[in-house]
Protein backbone atom coordinates (compact mmCIF):
# COMPACT_ATOMS: atom_id res chain seq x y z
CA UNK A 1 0.00 0.00 0.00
CA UNK A 2 1.41 3.36 -1.08
CA UNK A 3 0.86 6.25 1.34
CA UNK A 4 1.68 9.92 0.89
CA UNK A 5 0.80 13.25 2.46
CA UNK A 6 -1.41 15.47 0.32
CA UNK A 7 -0.52 19.07 -0.40
CA UNK A 8 -2.50 21.77 1.37
CA UNK A 9 -4.33 22.53 -1.91
CA UNK A 10 -5.21 18.86 -2.52
CA UNK A 11 -6.32 18.44 1.11
CA UNK A 12 -8.60 21.49 0.89
CA UNK A 13 -10.06 20.33 -2.44
CA UNK A 14 -10.72 16.87 -0.99
CA UNK A 15 -12.43 18.30 2.12
CA UNK A 16 -14.54 20.56 -0.11
CA UNK A 17 -15.59 17.56 -2.22
CA UNK A 18 -16.57 15.68 0.93
CA UNK A 19 -18.53 18.69 2.20
CA UNK A 20 -20.53 18.98 -1.01
CA UNK A 21 -21.14 15.23 -1.39
CA UNK A 22 -22.12 14.79 2.25
CA UNK A 23 -24.00 18.11 2.50
CA UNK A 24 -22.24 19.02 5.75
CA UNK A 25 -19.42 21.27 6.88
CA UNK A 26 -16.11 19.44 7.20
CA UNK A 27 -13.65 20.42 9.91
CA UNK A 28 -10.44 22.07 8.75
CA UNK A 29 -7.81 19.32 8.86
CA UNK A 30 -4.24 20.46 8.34
CA UNK A 31 -2.67 17.29 7.01
CA UNK A 32 -4.41 14.54 5.06
CA UNK A 33 -2.66 11.32 4.10
CA UNK A 34 -3.81 9.20 1.18
CA UNK A 35 -3.30 5.44 1.46
CA UNK A 36 -3.83 3.83 -1.94
CA UNK A 37 -5.47 0.41 -1.71
CA UNK A 38 -5.86 -0.16 -5.44
CA UNK A 39 -6.11 2.07 -8.51
CA UNK A 40 -9.72 3.03 -7.76
CA UNK A 41 -9.79 3.12 -3.93
CA UNK A 42 -7.93 4.87 -1.14
CA UNK A 43 -8.25 5.54 2.56
CA UNK A 44 -7.87 9.18 3.55
CA UNK A 45 -6.68 9.90 7.08
CA UNK A 46 -6.13 13.08 9.04
CA UNK A 47 -6.06 14.08 12.68
CA UNK A 48 -9.08 12.32 14.19
CA UNK A 49 -10.54 11.61 10.74
CA UNK A 50 -10.77 8.68 8.33
CA UNK A 51 -12.72 8.37 5.07
CA UNK A 52 -12.67 6.16 1.99
CA UNK A 53 -12.48 7.37 -1.59
CA UNK A 54 -13.92 5.00 -4.20
CA UNK A 55 -13.62 6.48 -7.66
CA UNK A 56 -14.95 10.03 -7.24
CA UNK A 57 -17.13 9.19 -4.24
CA UNK A 58 -16.21 9.69 -0.58
CA UNK A 59 -17.67 7.64 2.24
CA UNK A 60 -17.03 7.95 5.98
CA UNK A 61 -15.03 5.15 7.60
CA UNK A 62 -16.97 2.85 9.95
CA UNK A 63 -14.82 3.71 12.97
CA UNK A 64 -15.80 7.41 12.73
CA UNK A 65 -18.86 7.13 15.01
CA UNK A 66 -19.26 10.88 15.68
CA UNK A 67 -19.20 11.56 11.92
CA UNK A 68 -21.54 8.64 11.14
CA UNK A 69 -24.13 10.04 13.58
CA UNK A 70 -24.58 13.00 11.18
CA UNK A 71 -25.69 10.79 8.28
CA UNK A 72 -29.14 9.34 7.58
CA UNK A 73 -29.54 5.92 9.17
CA UNK A 74 -31.20 2.60 8.37
CA UNK A 75 -31.77 0.17 11.27
CA UNK A 76 -31.72 -3.56 10.47
CA UNK A 77 -32.94 -6.51 12.50
CA UNK A 78 -30.66 -9.19 13.99
CA UNK A 79 -31.32 -11.54 11.07
CA UNK A 80 -29.70 -9.11 8.62
CA UNK A 81 -26.44 -8.59 10.55
CA UNK A 82 -24.56 -11.62 9.20
CA UNK A 83 -25.46 -10.78 5.60
CA UNK A 84 -24.63 -7.06 5.90
CA UNK A 85 -21.26 -7.90 7.50
CA UNK A 86 -20.50 -10.19 4.54
CA UNK A 87 -21.11 -7.37 2.07
CA UNK A 88 -24.71 -8.05 1.05
CA UNK A 89 -26.85 -5.12 -0.02
CA UNK A 90 -29.54 -4.13 2.44
CA UNK A 91 -32.91 -5.64 1.61
CA UNK A 92 -36.22 -4.02 2.56
CA UNK A 93 -37.54 -6.92 4.72
CA UNK A 94 -34.54 -6.63 7.10
CA UNK A 95 -35.06 -2.91 7.73
CA UNK A 96 -36.89 -2.04 10.94
CA UNK A 97 -36.69 1.76 10.86
CA UNK A 98 -34.97 4.59 8.99
CA UNK A 99 -34.49 8.35 8.94
CA UNK A 100 -35.18 10.62 5.94
CA UNK A 101 -32.84 10.49 2.94
CA UNK A 102 -32.80 10.89 -0.83
CA UNK A 103 -31.91 8.32 -3.47
CA UNK A 104 -28.10 8.09 -4.02
CA UNK A 105 -27.37 9.66 -0.61
CA UNK A 106 -24.84 8.04 1.75
CA UNK A 107 -26.63 6.19 4.56
CA UNK A 108 -25.32 4.34 7.58
CA UNK A 109 -26.57 0.88 8.43
CA UNK A 110 -26.89 0.05 12.13
CA UNK A 111 -28.36 -2.89 14.01
CA UNK A 112 -31.44 -2.13 16.09
CA UNK A 113 -30.53 -3.77 19.41
CA UNK A 114 -27.24 -2.02 20.28
CA UNK A 115 -27.32 0.73 17.64
CA UNK A 116 -23.86 -0.34 16.37
CA UNK A 117 -22.85 0.71 12.85
CA UNK A 118 -22.40 -2.27 10.53
CA UNK A 119 -22.01 -0.70 7.12
CA UNK A 120 -22.03 2.43 4.99
CA UNK A 121 -24.09 2.37 1.82
CA UNK A 122 -25.67 4.34 -0.97
CA UNK A 123 -29.46 4.61 -0.99
CA UNK A 124 -30.98 2.89 -4.01
CA UNK A 125 -34.38 4.41 -3.16
CA UNK A 126 -35.45 7.47 -1.16
CA UNK A 127 -36.89 7.09 2.35
CA UNK A 128 -40.29 8.09 0.91
CA UNK A 129 -40.12 5.24 -1.61
CA UNK A 130 -38.91 2.85 1.10
CA UNK A 131 -42.07 3.52 3.12
CA UNK A 132 -44.12 2.14 0.23
CA UNK A 133 -42.18 -1.03 -0.60
CA UNK A 134 -41.91 -4.36 1.19
CA UNK A 135 -39.17 -6.15 -0.76
CA UNK A 136 -36.07 -5.61 -2.85
CA UNK A 137 -32.65 -3.98 -2.43
CA UNK A 138 -32.80 -0.55 -0.80
CA UNK A 139 -29.17 0.27 0.08
CA UNK A 140 -26.02 -0.70 -1.83
CA UNK A 141 -23.38 -1.84 0.67
CA UNK A 142 -20.14 0.10 0.02
CA UNK A 143 -18.15 -0.44 3.23
CA UNK A 144 -18.72 -2.95 6.02
CA UNK A 145 -16.94 -4.43 9.02
CA UNK A 146 -14.05 -6.71 7.92
CA UNK A 147 -14.06 -5.61 4.25
CA UNK A 148 -10.81 -4.76 2.42
CA UNK A 149 -10.86 -1.15 3.70
CA UNK A 150 -11.36 -2.28 7.29
CA UNK A 151 -8.49 -4.77 7.01
CA UNK A 152 -6.22 -2.26 5.23
CA UNK A 153 -6.85 0.34 7.94
CA UNK A 154 -5.61 -2.11 10.61
CA UNK A 155 -2.21 -2.24 8.90
CA UNK A 156 -1.97 1.59 8.64
CA UNK A 157 -2.50 2.51 12.30
CA UNK A 158 0.85 1.27 13.53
Amino acid sequence: MKSYTLSKTDSNEMLESMSSQWKMEMPKIKTLVKHEIDEDAAIITGEGFTAIKIGGMYIPFLSETSLLEKFPKVMVDAGAIKFVCNGANIMRPGIKSFTNFQKDEIVCVAEETHNKFLAIGKALVSSDEMSNITKGETVKNLHYISDKYWEAAKTMKK
